[in-house]
């Protein structure tokens, strides 16, 4: 952003989307704050819409915020990132998922949450779905998982996204991994390149995040921004 200009065009942009309540944007430390219910993935979209580039710096509230880097185990593949999932608890016991994939062959895949965060082989390794839910008067098995999450439609381009949300905390899914998969329950193999797997980690809320330089890498945001855009994720 370099001048008032660049501040309406993003703020129009953000407006139009559905869910957006209210957008303050500082023009000198380049950040924007947008409050509302509309999916991260939909207000980075608006912004690069206007002709400019967009970083996530935070989501929710502190300790309230998660994300997953969802990759293929497939050593045959050159860029393995292929899909990102950012979760935002907002209340007790409801928590959005907002998915987003790129690179994987047509159809419909079903985002589940594992037992276990061990992806060493992938899918493979990371145990079964997370616990059913239990009848609290019989305490038996009420048939839905709390990792069956949903399902995405890829499209011929490769690329699907989903707003979900599901009855869950946070802190309940920090370590688990996650499981894009054509299938719940496997048996997965580690070389098929369309069933991608990550492990869930805290990320940061709103304000949380102020660096500008990664310490393991050297690099600025921006930098690892476009390292990623050139591995395919948007």
């Amino acid at each position: 952003m370099t001048c008032e200009g660049c501040i309406k065009s993003i703020s129009n942009a953000l407006h139009a989307i559905t869910g957006i309540n209210k957008v303050d944007a500082n023009l000198k430390d380049q950040l924007v704050f947008v409050e509302g219910t509309a999916a991260p993935s939909e207000i980075v979209t608006a912004i690069e819409g206007t002709g400019r580039d967009a970083i996530l710096r935070g989501s929710g509230n502190t300790d309230s915020s998660a994300v997953c880097i969802l990759e293929t185990h497939a050593t045959t593949v050159p860029n393995q990132v292929r899909g990102l999932a950012r979760m935002v608890q907002v209340s007790s016991n409801m928590t959005l998922v907002d998915l987003t994939i790129n690179g994987l062959a047509p159809g419909q895949y079903s985002a589940t949450v594992r037992e276990a965060g061990d992806i060493s082989r992938g899918a493979e390794s990371t145990g079964g779905i997370w616990e059913a839910l239990k009848d609290k008067l019989t305490g038996t098995d009420s048939g839905k998982a709390r990792g069956l999450f949903g399902t995405v439609d890829v499209g011929e381009n490769g690329r699907g996204s989903v707003f979900m949300q599901q009855p869950v905390a946070i802190w309940e899914m920090i370590g688990r991994s996650m499981v894009l998969s054509k299938g719940t329950e496997g048996p997965f193999r580690r070389e098929d390149e369309n069933t991608l797997v990550g492990v869930i980690a805290r990320s940061a809320g709103v304000w949380d995040n102020d660096k500008m330089v990664c310490s393991c890498s050297g690099k600025n945001v921006w930098q690892e921004r476009q390292e990623q855009v050139g591995r395919g994720m948007a």
